[in-house]
């Protein structure tokens, strides 16, 4: 997998949410035989993997992983939404580019955007997104540290 540098996309704010910049994070990869059924079609719920992929991409690009938030902070991401609108399908060996941006953020609620897209021939092939609520040890919400808050902003910024 490649990724590029962080690039621009469209600020959209909750009325629970406190706004943060936004950030865009593209991964690109090649579509293995394993994710294929057996007319060389990406199989449905491998959209999500890749969701998951560009995200966890994004918060590295930021400054962040997610298992130092896990190992440290006793911090879980956990995801209580997803959705996924299929436009095109991905076949075997095509080169894809995930798109990830963050859509809203809070203390205790993320929303990330995905666009998933062939490089060649250049095509939509879905878009969807993901919320996420912060998790303890204990499995209750909590709040994101500011410092993790801040990282989000200030990756932005500098992106």
């Amino acid at each position: 997998m490649t990724e590029s540098p962080l690039t621009r996309g469209s600020l959209n704010i909750g009325k629970t949410f406190k706004a943060v910049m936004l950030s865009s994070q593209r991964t690109t990869f090649r579509v293995r035989y394993a994710e294929t059924d057996q007319m060389g079609v990406v199989y449905y719920a491998n959209y999500l993997v890749w969701m998951e992929v560009g995200r966890v991409e994004l918060v590295r690009a930021l400054g962040f992983q997610y298992k130092d938030l896990e190992q440290r902070e006793g911090l879980y991401l956990s995801v209580v939404e997803a959705n996924c609108r299929y436009v095109y399908p991905a076949r075997y060996d095509q080169e894809i580019v995930v798109e990830t941006r963050i859509v809203k953020a809070g203390s205790r609620m993320v929303e990330f955007g995905y666009r998933i897209s062939s490089l060649e021939p250049e095509r939509l092939l879905a878009e969807g997104f993901t919320r996420h609520i912060w998790l303890n040890r204990d499995w209750k919400p909590t709040s994101l540290p500011e410092k993790y808050r801040a990282a989000l902003a200030a990756g932005y910024r500098h992106g």
